[in-house]
């Protein structure tokens, strides 16, 4: 893999184990053992764990807050809030992941951590919607930044219990948050629906009225056009996954090929130091082998010569033989 590569693969397994275990959970080994590389390569991209982390966090919180600054930037408030409210829980469902590792030890009432600021962030955006509105109303502009909270706040622990349950659909959801948010217990609709963005701008009422065959028609189409767009980007999705799985395999094999060759070399060398110890023991016993034979040799040499010096000498005091006849 490049850098680049690397780095996007170690950010991607860090972002599960973070969902999964939470920070304190998920070591520096872990992240490495997954990704079939050495703690110095995640050190070497991120300086440690709070590094990558960080990187995590980030992303999620510029994709979530990109996603509902986008759904803010309808001119109806009611248009605001439905796409606002749809915006949140498409994130929830596309990317839970994400939404744990903003959401893990941190709750939205709670005033602290990743989640509680990225929800003030949000809420300074409605604030400005919300003074509008009063403004239009006759309500005092000042109470905007209470409202504000309020309306984020229920939309964001609306998120959070359906992140787990998951039931009804999102859009049910969002139907059922706006209808709260819009008409207030006390003008509660029965059977909330999400409204149409056709001719909406311009209306002003504050109970929008029953949409005919025709809007539900278009409304119909547009969910279903919203629907193969989510199935064509969570195939998309799931493409870039197998593409990143295979790349991964593809590395691994790499290295295990080259982790064969640095043993094969090895191994080979080991033998060749084993032959050439081998024949050096051979020489030296060649050597010391000879050296016997010289020595046997000199001994035979030795005895040979001193056998002749004995047999050359006479003993002292014995008469020579007597000559016969």
């Amino acid at each position: 893999m490049s850098g680049k590569e690397r780095r996007e693969q170690l950010i991607q397994i860090s972002r599960t184990l973070f969902a999964e275990k939470g920070f304190d959970g998920t070591s520096v080994e872990e992240i490495a053992a997954t990704a079939n590389v050495s703690k110095p390569v995640v050190y070497e991209h991120f300086g440690g764990k709070e590094g990558v982390y960080a990187v995590v966090v980030d992303r999620e919180m510029q994709k979530l807050l990109g996603m509902v600054t986008k759904a803010l930037s309808a001119s109806h408030a009611l248009i605001k809030l439905e796409r606002a409210a749809l915006a949140l829980l498409a994130y929830v469902e596309e990317n839970s992941e994400g939404f744990r590792i903003l959401v893990r030890d941190s709750h939205a009432a709670s005033g602290t951590g990743t989640f509680a600021s990225l929800i003030n962030d949000i809420a300074s955006q409605v604030e400005d919607v919300m003074v509008d509105q009063f403004a239009e109303r006759g309500y005092d502009p000042k109470l905007a930044p209470m409202y504000a909270q309020m309306l984020v706040g229920m939309v964001a622990l609306t998120g959070q219990w359906w992140l787990d349950v998951r039931r009804p659909s999102r859009e049910e959801v969002a139907a059922h948050l706006v209808n709260l948010a819009w008409n207030g217990l006390t003008g509660l609709n029965p059977h909330p629906r999400l409204t149409s963005s056709h001719g909406l701008e311009q209306r002003r009422t504050t109970l929008p009225p029953r949409p005919t065959e025709r809007e539900l028609r278009g409304m119909e189409k547009t969910r279903e056009r919203e629907l193969k767009e989510q199935e064509k980007a969570r195939e998309r999705e799931q493409r870039e996954a197998e593409k990143a799985a295979r790349e991964q395999e593809k590395a691994r094999l790499r290295e295990q090929r080259e982790r064969d060759k640095v043993r094969e070399r090895e191994q080979r060398e080991r033998e060749r130091l084993a032959r050439e110890q081998e024949k050096a023991r051979e020489r030296e016993l060649k050597e010391q082998e000879k050296a016997r034979e010289r020595e046997q040799r000199e001994a035979e040499k030795l005895r040979s010569r001193e056998a002749r010096s004995a047999g050359q000498t006479e003993p002292a005091g014995v008469p020579p033989p007597a000559e016969s006849g």
